[in-house]
């Protein structure tokens, strides 16, 4: 059996999360450093959490390496941020989302994960707020580990090894997402990559990062993505 490693994206990709993660990292780099620069204006298009706050708070003095140790406590507020307010916000998957993702955790030849720009301790909290189980995807990478996403696809694959204990070959991890960061990070650790446009990136952009395979939506998945 040769294992294929399936990456999805949340924002754009599996659910729109109606703004709360934009307020809540607001809201949390302003408890922390009392400014939020940019953050609830600046096109997020993809980028990591730690590469957007990097970016916010270089204009104010503070080091990416100072950030990257801080990233730790930065997490525990920006979690505890969006918990108190994501209830005010309309959290919602994406049509097909969730009936993708149970027909591939039923094949044996699919490994499920996460390849994302949020922190490690908001994702499961957008993830069950848009009815999906963090343990459906055994392996994820965090936007809290780079502030460059194509770090991450990277980062994924090794994790996925280590569980598995097989070899998988780049030809063989797809990626799922909605930017043309996306494109790029796919590209970055040799896989295949699947653009759906439910997401907030300009289309012909998009189409002209060359992604394998373009989708209106995730219920266009089954019938034109062979895995």
């Amino acid at each position: 059996m040769t294992l294929k490693l399936v990456l999805f994206d949340i924002d754009g990709t599996l659910l729109n999360s109606g703004g709360v993660s934009r307020e809540s990292k607001a809201l949390a780099t302003e408890d922390l450093y009392g400014t939020a620069g940019n953050l609830r204006t600046v096109h997020i298009g993809g980028k990591t959490d730690l590469g957007l706050l990097t970016d916010t708070l270089g204009a104010h003095g503070y080091q990416p390496e100072q950030l990257k140790q801080a990233m730790g406590t930065f997490e525990a507020q920006y979690a505890k941020r969006m918990s108190e307010i994501i209830d005010d916000y309309t959290v919602q998957s994406l049509p097909g989302a969730h009936e993708i993702v149970a027909k591939l955790r039923q094949r044996e030849d699919v490994l499920l994960g996460i390849v994302t720009g949020n922190a490690s301790l908001t994702t499961p909290i957008k993830l069950r707020a848009g009815g999906f189980d963090p343990d459906w995807f055994p392996v994820v990478a965090y936007g809290s580990e780079s502030a460059n996403r194509n770090d991450l696809p990277k980062l994924a694959l090794k994790r996925a090894q280590a569980l598995t204990g097989l070899t998988i070959t780049p030809e063989h991890v797809w990626i799922i997402g909605d930017t043309v960061l996306d494109v790029e990070a796919a590209r970055a650790v040799g896989g295949n990559v699947v653009i759906v446009l439910t997401g907030f990136e300009d289309h012909e952009e998009l189409l002209a990062a060359g992604p394998d395979i373009v989708l209106n939506d995730l219920t266009e998945f089954e019938e034109r993505v062979t895995i």
